[in-house]
């Protein structure tokens, strides 16, 4: 009766689940990264743009961030490339000898480019939406985004604090996002994944943290609708130290803090499937007694080894000639 229902998967295999994802991903081709991280910018575009709009609309800022989680659920059930994401996976790979470094790095430049490559034509996509191609000034929605914007690169104002506070907030970011994407693989069912993996990203967002795919749409979209941010400002201010510590936080407190703990253990699983020793083994049966198949003699042979009878007579009839 329950069987249908249990869909959960244990944490040792989920790790390796991990690791099967990371070394498919290292050796995906270069029209598949690029295809698939295109897509996962533009539908956490989508996914951004979306919750702002919920925030303007409610006033409520967590109830954009409960619709947030739709763009990274539907990244994940589609098996698109986010590089956030591949900060956990990719590493894992190749302390498992089941990726190059040289794979590594191919994945995360490939495809941190096409997720900003994404990301940009979204954010120009919207710019026009929402001001008909700049006949309309800047609606509500826009000017929210413009505000992100522009406070997302203030943080040097606060000096090295304020860098050492956007470093954090990215490392707490991308834990949470790689958790997510490690919780959609606890569980076999399309309602079970989405379920699991709605969890921590609701959690990043509605805390604000720092993410650099959600920096690469929200950043430059608002630029486009006027917001007074340089280029300079949003790579030197936001983008490489949110890059930084989404790395650091992927990589360290997730990937490989799962890695040492549930990795598989290969030795321990073949020492179960391995023979006994000999000390131990039953002992073994003593062999059956062999049938041996000793052949009469022929009849032929005791016939003529019979010794022949004497004559009685042939004395006699010497003596008589005699």
């Amino acid at each position: 009766m329950m069987a249908p229902f249990m869909d959960y998967v244990a944490p040792s295999k989920v790790v390796s689940t991990m690791l099967d994802a990371g070394a498919a991903k290292a050796a995906a081709s270069l029209r598949d990264l690029v295809i698939r991280g295109f897509l996962a910018g533009a539908l956490l575009g989508f996914a951004t743009s979306l919750a702002v709009t919920t925030t303007v609309q409610t006033t409520i800022p967590v109830a954009g961030a409960l619709l947030f989680p739709v763009g990274f659920v539907m990244i994940v059930l589609l098996g698109l490339e986010l590089v956030t994401g591949n900060f956990a996976l990719l590493p894992m790979a190749m302390l498992d000898k089941r990726a190059t470094l040289f794979q590594l790095l191919r994945n995360f430049g490939v495809v941190f480019s096409a997720n900003l490559a994404g990301s940009l034509f979204y954010a120009w996509l919207l710019s026009i939406s929402l001001t008909m191609a700049g006949s309309v000034p800047p609606d509500a929605v826009a000017n929210k985004i413009v505000a992100i914007a522009q406070a997302k690169t203030q943080f040097p104002q606060y000096g090295l604090a304020g860098l050492l506070g956007v470093f954090v907030r990215s490392i707490l970011c991308n834990w949470m996002v790689c958790l997510g994407v490690v919780m959609a693989m606890t569980s076999t069912s399309t309602v079970g994944k989405i379920a699991a993996a709605w969890l921590p990203i609701l959690v990043f967002f509605a805390h604000g943290y720092e993410h650099s795919v959600v920096n690469m749409f929200v950043i430059p979209a608002g630029m486009m609708l006027g917001a007074k941010v340089t280029f300079a400002d949003w790579w030197l201010k936001n983008q490489l130290p949110v890059t930084a510590g989404n790395f650091v936080g992927g990589f360290l407190f997730t990937g490989m803090a799962l890695y040492f703990t549930h990795k598989p253990k290969p030795d321990a699983a073949g020492a179960q499937a391995s023979p006994a020793p000999p000390d131990l083994a039953a002992p073994a049966p003593p062999p059956a007694p062999a049938l041996v198949l000793v052949p009469e003699p022929p009849v032929l042979e005791l016939l003529t080894s019979e010794p022949e009878p004497t004559s009685e007579r042939e004395p006699s009839a010497a003596t008589d000639s005699a």
